[in-house]
């Protein structure tokens, strides 16, 4: 921590060592994007930057936050959110096909985004309130499940199944660390199995073809296995220390698709080679290990499940789209948080951190009582 002679005295007391690191990050992926736009600042670097600086802002003035204040929002902000994500079906706005924001004038709001924290709020301040005893028992569990599956309907409907997923998985993770016995989770998985070809043919076309893709990335490599097959052409012709800054060719010359977005880490590996992945992996597994540290060493049940699903909610980001741009999941348009261009995953996973460094504030000033 740094010392007051330096800095004021509450500037001391935030977390610099993770705040240096998520920076780190950003910084990193500012470069990335500068490559990607052929060794410019525009359109793209100068833009993240931008929206990097004002959501660090926002997230460090979030972590003055006390734990009471965060409880007392949980269910206030879910509630505003799912409203939100009705006003999307009513009056949402459509771009490429999919009807996600809600137009406001001057800014376009993305509902969905805002649901991944508001989730995991939502189930720990459930919880919370549930007795220890009473965890196991049939009305502990249906309230949750109603809580996570109306949204991630909503959601789904939209469509985005990436961001439906994600909430899912962050919902889940509360609800298993809650305690919840374990056939809560297997049953349901095994339903879905089931019921995996009707599933596969409600979707849209666009969706099916993308698990299609996956199953068999040759069945259209010109068509829509083209991303998968040039990210993992950029991937491997990088190396192990890659081609070197700005000398990119699969990006350069715009054979690989969605190079400044879902597929940025593509664009990376090329020039930085296996070295710069795998240092930007251990740079994020860092800042989640940071976050469930923040968990084990809460002393409320509302602290630990809120810190561990808001690191479980940065750690779905990265693995997820990991996956996908190495052909090991379909692709399902989740970007990689502080590289990836666009605000959307830079405003979650900055609100994520926001809350886990007031979560840890109260820590640190609680053991000094």
């Amino acid at each position: 921590m740094i010392t007051s002679a330096i800095i004021p005295k509450p500037l001391a007391r935030l977390p610099w060592r993770l705040i240096f690191l998520v920076a780190g990050i950003a910084l990193f992926g500012l470069i990335v994007l500068y490559s990607a736009a052929g060794g410019s600042a525009h359109p793209w670097a100068i833009k993240q930057a931008i929206i990097f600086l004002g959501f660090l802002a926002i997230a460090v003035a979030m972590s003055w936050l006390s734990e009471a204040t965060i409880k007392s929002i949980a269910f206030p902000l879910y509630g505003v959110t799912l409203i939100m994500l009705i006003g999307v079906e009513a009056l949402g706005f459509v771009s490429k096909g999919a009807q996600r924001w809600l137009d406001l004038g001057p800014i376009r709001l993305q509902p969905s985004e805002f649901m991944k924290p508001a989730i995991v709020l939502t189930l720990a301040r459930f919880y919370e309130l549930v007795p220890a005893g009473e965890t196991r028992k049939w009305r502990a569990i249906w309230p949750a499940f109603v809580l996570l599956g109306v949204p991630a309907f909503l959601i789904l409907v939209q469509p985005d199944l990436g961001t439906c997923i994600m909430v899912v998985l962050c919902g889940i993770t509360v609800m298993f660390l809650a305690g919840l016995p374990l056939w809560i989770f297997i049953a349901p998985a095994a339903a879905i199995a089931v019921a995996a070809p009707i599933v596969y043919g409600m979707m849209h076309g666009y969706q099916r073809k993308r698990i299609d893709v996956f199953l068999d990335p040759e069945s259209d490599p010109l068509g829509a296995g083209y991303h998968i097959a040039q990210s993992k052409i950029a991937i491997g012709s990088g190396g192990i220390w890659g081609k070197g800054f700005l000398h990119g060719s699969q990006s350069h010359l715009d054979y690989l698709p969605e190079g400044h977005t879902d597929f940025v880490f593509a664009t990376m590996a090329e020039e930085w080679g296996f070295a710069g992945g795998v240092l930007l992996i251990l740079a994020f597994g860092a800042v989640i290990r940071w976050g469930m540290r923040v968990s084990a060493n809460s002393r409320t049940r509302f602290a630990q499940l809120t810190a561990a699903g808001l690191s479980a909610t940065i750690f779905f980001y990265v693995a997820i789209n990991l996956m996908m741009v190495m052909g090991l999941a379909p692709v399902v348009g989740v970007p990689l948080p502080l590289v990836s261009f666009g605000g959307s995953a830079v405003m979650t996973v900055m609100l994520c951190l926001g809350l886990l460094m007031a979560l840890e504030r109260h820590q640190r000033t609680a053991s000094r009582l």
